[in-house]
This record gives C-alpha cells, sequence and structure tokens, in this order.
C-alpha cells in the first residue's frame, strides 16, 4: 500500500492511498467530530460535522469523505471550522425533539441523576443507587429527609397521578448501604501536592471538600461552630435529622483525609490574610446566619427571638425561656421547623403570623400540615404591627390584618393592610422566621454584591482575590435550600481542581434537548398510587425531638422506584450529538421553527425508534444494508417529513433485529433503543 505524506494540524502524518483525511487523522490521535461516519460502512459525509481546511482549497471539505493526497496540509480547527460546525449541530438540534436528562434531574439544584438512581432501587440495587448519587452530592441520607424536593415538582408521573417520592428513596438507599457491612468507598485520586483551606463548614463546604479530595487534594476545613454540618446540624430540628446520620455521613468525607478545625472564626482567631497564605487555594463557604429585621417596634425586647437563633440554640441543647404562649413570625420551612420546635418545648398556643394565605406560603405542605397535626395555630392574612412589652419582656403582638391587592413582582398578589383592622395576641415570646443574611466580619477585603453577599463569579465562583473562591449561602443570591448548596460545592470543586492544575475551565451549564410533554402522551400508563411513608402519632411526636419518619420498607422502595416513566435519555453518557453540542456551545433556539414528525414506534418489537431523537443520519439504514445484509430500514416520506423506519415487518425480519442489534449499537443519538 503506498504511503502519502500530508500535515495535520502541523504534524506531520503519513497516510495511505483510498484513505480518508478523517482516517489518517483518527490513527494519530486527533479527533474530527463526526455523527455519520462509522468505519464498517461506505462514506457518507452527512452530518457535516468533520469539515476541515486544505491549504490551497476556498472552500471546506468533510474530511469523511475526501481522501488523503501528497502534500496535503490540513487544518482541523479554526474560527470558520468551529463556526460551520456549530451551525450544523443547531439545525441538528433545532429539529432534535428528545429528553437528554429526566426533568427530575434537570429541576434538582445539584443535578443529581434521579432517575438513574431511582430505577437502581426499583431493581433492588442500592448500592449502584448511592453510587450514582453521590457522584454530584456526597450525603443522601441527609439531604433525602430535609430536601424540599423541587424535583419530584417536575417528576412526569403527575401526570399519571402522583410523583415519585424522589427525595425519601434517595435516604431510603443511603440509609440501607450506611447499615451494610461494606458501605460503598469511592475511588481517590493520586495526592496532587495542592492543598485548599475551606472556612465554613455547612453542606456547600463540606460538599466541595468531598470531590477535591476525591481528586487527591489535601483539603481543611475551619468552622465557627463546635461541630461540622453547618446549617445541617445547627438550624435543623432532630426530628427531621437524626444527628447520628449526619455525623456518619460527614465522618465518611473525614475518612478520604479532610481534616475538621471546629470553633475557629476568623477575626477572632486569626485574620483571613493568615489563613489564605497557608493554602494553594481557599474557599469562603460561611453560611447565612443572621436573622432578618422586620420594620416592627418593640424586636430588642427580652423574649423575642430570630429565627434561626432559636434553631441554633434549641440544636446546641440549650432550652430558651419562650414561656407558653409563642408567635412565629414567617412562612417558609424555618418557621414551620421554629413553630414545632416551640411545641416540642412545651408552649401550649404556638401560633404562625403570616402576612398572605395558606396557599401562599412557600413552606411544603408536608411541613404545614404535620405543623398543624402537632397543634401549631395559622394566623393567614396577618403582619406583625408591634411587639409590645412589660417590664423590658414580651407582653403581646398587636398584628395588623391583611388583604391581597395586585401581584408583586414574583407574580404572588401584594398584600396591603386594612385600614384600622387591627389585633392584639397576648404571647411570651415572638419569634422571627423571615430570612437570613450573611455576616462577613473579618473578611473586609472580599468585595460584596448590593445585597450584602459575597460578589462570586457563577462560572468560576472567584472572589476579587486570586485563588480565592466563595460558595454556598454567603454568595450572590443570598441563602437557599440545603441542595442548591451541596451543589454549588461540587460544580466549585470542579474548576477549582482545574485551577490547581493551572487550567482554566469555568462552569457551564450543560446545554441538553427538552421536550414538551402532556397527560394525553402518558394516558395509557398503569395508575399505581405513591408509597405513603409512616410517621409516628401527632400526640406522641410532638413531645419529643425523635425522628418522626419511619422510613420506607424494601417492598414500599422497590415498587415507588419501578413507578419511573424512564423520562430521560438511556444513551445520554455516549451520545456524541450532546457531546458535541456542549463542545461547541450551540444556541438553536435562534433558527427555532417547525420539526419533522416526531413519535415512537415497535414495529421491529425488539427495537424501539424514537423518530423526535432521528437526525436522518442514515447510519442505522446502511448497517442493516451493508453489514447486516438485510436492508430491512429505509428512507419513508418526501422532504421534511422523510423518516427512517421499517420497510416491511414480517416475522422474518423482527427475527433477524431481535438478534442482529447492529443499527442499535451505531445510532449515535439515541434514537434507537433495544427492548
Amino acid at each position: 500500500m503506498d504511503t502519502i505524506n500530508l500535515t495535520v494540524n502541523g504534524i506531520s502524518l503519513s497516510g495511505h492511498e483510498g484513505e480518508t483525511i478523517l482516517q489518517t487523522a483518527q490513527r494519530a490521535g486527533i479527533e474530527i467530530p463526526t455523527l455519520c461516519n462509522d468505519e464498517s460502512v461506505e462514506h457518507y459525509g452527512g452530518c457535516g460535522l468533520c469539515v476541515v481546511e486544505l491549504e490551497g482549497t476556498a472552500k471546506l471539505l468533510r474530511a469523511c469523505s475526501t481522501l488523503v493526497s501528497d502534500g496535503m496540509v490540513v487544518h482541523t480547527d479554526s474560527p470558520r471550522i468551529r463556526q460551520s460546525r456549530k451551525i450544523a449541530l443547531e439545525l441538528l438540534m433545532s429539529d432534535h425533539e428528545g429528553d437528554c436528562r429526566g426533568p427530575c434531574t434537570l429541576k434538582c439544584p445539584a443535578g443529581t441523576d434521579c432517575m438513574g438512581y431511582v430505577q437502581a432501587i426499583g431493581r433492588g440495587d442500592c448500592r449502584e443507587a448511592v453510587r450514582i448519587i453521590k457522584d454530584t452530592l456526597p450525603m443522601p441520607a441527609t439531604i433525602g429527609r430535609i430536601c424540599p424536593h423541587p424535583c419530584e415538582e417536575a417528576c412526569r408521573r403527575r401526570l399519571v397521578e402522583e410523583p415519585i417520592s424522589i427525595a425519601r428513596l434517595k435516604s431510603y438507599a443511603a440509609d440501607v448501604v450506611l447499615r451494610s457491612p461494606d458501605p460503598w468507598k469511592p475511588t481517590v485520586s493520586p495526592p496532587s501536592g495542592k492543598t485548599v483551606g475551606i472556612i465554613g463548614g455547612g453542606p456547600a463546604g463540606l460538599s466541595a471538600a468531598y470531590y477535591l479530595a476525591l481528586k487527591g487534594h489535601k483539603v481543611t476545613i475551619a468552622d465557627a461552630m463546635p461541630q461540622m454540618g453547618g446549617m445541617l446540624r445547627y438550624g435543623i430540628p432532630g426530628y427531621r435529622l437524626p444527628k447520628q446520620i449526619l455525623d456518619r455521613e460527614i465522618s465518611d468525607i473525614a475518612e478520604l483525609g479532610v481534616e475538621f478545625i471546629n470553633n475557629y472564626r476568623i477575626g477572632k482567631d486569626e485574620t483571613f490574610a493568615g489563613f489564605r497564605a497557608r493554602y494553594d487555594a481557599v474557599i469562603i463557604a460561611i453560611g447565612a446566619w443572621t436573622g432578618t429585621r422586620i420594620d416592627c417596634a418593640g424586636q430588642e425586647l427580652r423574649g423575642v427571638f430570630g429565627g434561626i437563633d432559636f434553631l441554633r440554640e434549641v440544636n446546641l441543647g440549650h432550652r430558651p425561656d419562650i414561656g407558653e404562649r409563642v408567635a412565629v413570625v414567617g412562612g417558609g420551612n424555618t418557621a414551620m421547623d421554629a413553630c414545632r420546635t416551640a411545641i416540642r418545648l412545651g408552649a401550649e398556643d404556638v401560633r404562625v403570623i403570616y402576612r398572605r394565605t395558606r396557599s401562599e406560603m412557600p413552606a411544603q405542605d408536608e411541613e404545614i400540615n404535620e405543623a398543624a397535626e402537632e397543634g401549631v395555630k395559622f394566623e393567614f392574612l396577618s403582619a406583625p404591627e408591634e411587639i409590645i412589652g412589660r417590664n423590658g419582656a414580651v407582653s403581646s403582638l398587636r398584628i395588623r390584618k391583611m388583604e391581597l391587592g395586585e401581584p408583586d413582582a414574583g407574580g404572588r398578589r401584594a398584600p396591603r393592610p386594612i385600614p384600622g383592622a387591627t389585633e392584639e395576641l397576648d404571647v411570651d415570646s415572638v419569634i422571627l422566621a423571615l430570612g437570613q443574611t450573611t455576616n462577613v466580619s473579618g473578611f473586609e477585603d472580599i468585595v460584596l454584591s448590593r445585597k450584602g453577599t459575597i460578589a462570586a463569579d457563577e462560572h468560576t465562583f472567584s472572589t476579587n482575590m486570586v485563588g480565592v473562591f466563595a460558595i454556598g449561602d454567603a454568595t450572590n443570591g443570598g441563602a437557599d435550600i440545603a441542595v442548591a448548596a451541596c451543589g454549588e460545592g461540587h460544580r466549585a470543586a470542579g474548576v477549582i481542581d482545574a485551577w490547581l492544575r493551572g487550567i482554566d475551565l469555568p462552569y457551564r451549564k450543560p446545554y441538553v434537548s427538552e421536550r414538551e410533554v402532556t397527560a394525553k402522551m402518558y394516558s395509557d400508563k398503569e395508575v399505581i398510587p405513591r408509597a405513603s411513608m409512616a410517621k409516628r402519632d401527632p400526640g406522641e411526636r410532638r413531645h419529643d425531638f425523635r425522628q418522626i419518619e419511619l422510613g420506607l420498607t424494601t417492598e414500599q422502595a422497590e415498587r415507588e422506584g419501578r413507578r419511573c416513566l424512564n423520562c430521560g435519555c438511556h444513551d445520554y453518557e455516549q451520545c456524541r450529538l450532546i457531546r458535541y453540542a456542549n463542545t461547541m456551545r450551540i444556541e438553536p433556539e435562534r433558527i427555532k421553527g417547525d420539526k419533522h414528525p416526531g413519535y415512537t414506534e415497535r414495529k421491529l418489537e425488539a427495537i424501539e425508534r424514537d423518530q423526535g431523537k432521528c437526525i436522518l443520519c442514515g447510519l442505522c439504514m446502511r448497517v442493516c444494508e451493508e453489514v447486516a445484509g438485510e436492508g430491512i430500514l429505509g428512507l419513508v416520506g418526501r422532504g421534511f417529513s422523510t423518516v427512517i423506519k421499517p420497510e416491511f415487518n414480517d416475522p422474518r425480519a423482527i427475527a433477524v433485529c431481535r438478534d442482529c442489534l447492529k443499527c442499535v449499537k451505531a445510532c449515535p443519538t439515541g434514537a434507537l433503543r433495544a427492548l
């Protein structure tokens, strides 16, 4: 075979007569993107991604169908090439209709592969479920118990009957594995020689530490409190999150070599400059520990508590003197934790003061219902006007009655006071559970946002100081749910790991294909009720802080896992189309238009074909003809409505396909799936 000498990207290569540029480049380890090429079939040149520049030639050439010739000088990357590939991908994706990821995963702030671990539980494989979860979330037993589960709001099972109990399945699998004699352990990379100091041992700091330790870095967490956990330990009551569960998952992080320093405060024990000097990179994850004040007289009185301050004192083992009559101001989950904690401390009359209606409370319905079961009363359409005192202590709370006016900027109807409508409640204490802010004392050299939080770049997590990063509730938009802090810790760890290795790799939200669905599309699904978790009786649980949920049984959990509708793409991890789409940062919405017919068919019984994902590359058709020698598939229709599908489906063809499946293996987009 004659040898042909050519140059690709400045590298001298030897090709062979009859070989394409793509083949020569691939042998040399030079990647040229392609979707329609497969060495088992004739070259086709259909997708347009493999274009290259050839010196002396004006137009771009397709590397998969252009034969090498002596003296060729080829370039596989340039602004012109990138633009051409980007447009080709945008055209393909603008006509692509499929779910790269399940809507549950897309709604999860940590990006957890909910579908993957739910289905693993359905198969009875909790170990695999935990492995999947810990790819993005290091404390599944903890987060599964306390997460307000936005994933379930997106679950398409709700179009059939009720969402899958995704969060409770997470804690179920984690509990099973924690109890096993051989718990799942992650693989740790060899030591990198780099050090990372993290200030703050809450969910963001712990998550960042976990993933940086897995990369081989030496990580130290310093925290102001006696134990690690942050708000997970000091802001969440034990009846929701038993501390022994949190301790176990934190100990798993310590086993990776992460060092913990407690009772340490920047500005008191050391300056930030001193801390920073000891590490190659520093992460600020100090959380939001200061309660928000309101425009209401009397907040200086004895018996007025901030919501998070109150919960912290109780979790430290103290018993604040709240008396028998308690008013809790607020409508979020912190307010629910505060009012239910007050009940457990012995208060006889606990009232939640909320300025809107029940339907507009941001707290979870489950938390509101459980609070009511335990004896909490609710004063809706009410706002505090004045905290009244006697001898320096709270004696009553004057509330103003409200009505709903026009919607505010967030879409909710804004409450407005009813003139002259007030009421005075006799109370011994008032707990203001209205939000949290960050105390940045000791970090004066760090630039803040207009909200008073630490300003951190949303892609690099970097602050104004080189090598100093910030994550979690202390940054940008402020306090959020714990799973969001964990997710940010995971993403930041990836960026910081790259930075420590001298690579600039900012985080970008991955591009994914999504499709719109209706209840009609799921009308053929069997109605299977959601698993109902047993709980302790309200009359019993209101007197102690023991966990109120009794957990799912194995039978319940596995049945619940099997309710999954399998919304995400089965081929996501191997899909070249989505990998290239994210490499090239495409914007297909700018050329969005009508799509070719998208539907799923199983005429060949052993193979499911999703026409919405098909890009008409023709690989399946050519493999069937040229490799399998069957020619069962063909182009059907004309013009824009053209699709690939079986030209016939007699019993022999069905039997052949069941044993072959070569087309499924060749498909670059997940449009084909073996059944």
